[in-house]
């Protein structure tokens, strides 16, 4: 199935939006194991071999095909030659699959499997690199570390197999708020205000005002401060383009509840666990022997640098130093080293240097 590579999402009238320097998207529908309907888009750049972008929790892959920067990860990718492929697993908002409660077992155990299948199957290549941001990356290790196949190489943003939260981040996951909330019936956490929410959405509106932010982050959107209520500041505003941060509302949706549950227990924990706290990850390091690159921004407020450190440490000392490298971004937080305005200039190179290092020969 073609259709327009701007097709999901047209700006085209609208001050700071243009169409994407990219071909025609290939949307591919795919089902997996457990039956949820999930979605690929191709773009396909040239003969540099299949390379699957992944999104966080709470977004979409329009994280990476975002139009109100200069170049976005998905352009930059295919202007290199890559065969582009975005990925909206079950958390993706735009998918109906985002209402379901899914845990990150879940997404490890069914969406990746699955994706990986299609992907070589459509492709014809041996094996995928793999990009991942964020709990992307978090459920693309737990994918590798249960056995996932077909996987040459990847690059991690932010965070691997352990997550290590800012000092506020902390102090939250103790706090036991998802489990008062499903007390009362709610059923997602959503970044944007929600006019019908009842007193529950009065409730985290009044505490996504009322949380301490650096008087540099504040700005008068509620949407913003929603999402640092969520997941802690994600992004450095000066990072931010005026066309990138008034976009927010569209970037950014709801998190469902078991989802955000699963957070917090591998918050809690350190590193990766199931959702019922049990330790199956950790004792199977040697299945992520693969080039990985961990990127990290220097002043990550929502997950602290040595969360990949650490995580290239243990893996490391598993399987050889050879294998991994990490890269701090100066002046960089969370999702602005995907979605910050000169990202191009000061992120992208390294991924594309990794990508083109551990291509198909």
């Amino acid at each position: 199935m073609t259709v327009p590579a701007d097709a999901a999402v047209r700006h085209d009238d609208v001050p700071g939006r243009r169409r994407l320097r990219a071909s025609a998207a290939q949307i591919h529908p795919f089902t997996t194991d457990d039956g949820v309907e999930l979605r690929l888009t191709r773009h396909q750049g040239g003969a540099r071999g299949p390379v699957m972008l992944v999104h966080c929790i709470g977004v979409s892959s329009r994280m990476y095909s975002l139009d109100t920067i200069p170049t976005n990860l998905l352009e930059y990718l295919y202007a290199a030659g890559f065969d582009v492929w975005l990925l909206d697993m079950r958390l993706s908002i735009d998918l109906v699959a985002q209402a379901r409660q899914s845990s990150f077992d879940e997404i490890a155990q069914y969406d990746f499997p699955a994706a990986v299948r299609l992907v070589l199957a459509v492709s014809g290549a041996p094996s995928l690199q793999v990009v991942a941001h964020g709990i992307g990356a978090q459920t693309f290790s737990m994918a590798m570390l249960s056995g996932l196949q077909g996987v040459r190489s990847a690059v991690c943003s932010q965070v691997a197999i352990h997550p290590i939260p800012a000092p506020l981040n902390r102090i939250k996951s103790h706090l036991g708020m998802p489990t008062l909330m499903g007390w009362f019936g709610v059923k997602a956490l959503h970044a944007v205000p929600q006019p019908h929410g009842g007193w529950t959405e009065h409730m985290f509106a009044l505490g996504a005002r009322l949380q301490p932010i650096a008087p540099a982050e504040r700005c008068g959107s509620a949407t913003c401060r929603r999402i640092s209520a969520m997941y802690g500041p994600l992004y450095r505003h000066a990072r931010l383009d005026q066309a990138t941060h008034a976009s927010l509302p569209e970037q950014f949706g709801q998190a469902n509840l078991r989802a955000f549950k699963h957070l917090i227990r591998n918050l809690r924990a350190g590193h990766v666990v199931r959702e019922d706290g049990t330790e199956s990850y950790l004792p199977h390091l040697e299945r992520m022997a693969i080039p990985i690159l961990f990127v990290h921004g220097a002043d990550n407020d929502c997950l602290l640098p040595r969360s990949t450190e650490v995580s290239l440490e243990v893996l490391a000392e598993r399987n050889g130093t050879a294998l991994y490298r990490w890269e701090v971004i100066p002046g960089y937080g969370h999702v602005d080293c995907i979605i910050g305005e000169h990202a191009d200039r000061d992120v992208y190179p390294y991924i594309l240097r990794h990508l083109e290092e551990t291509a198909e020969p």
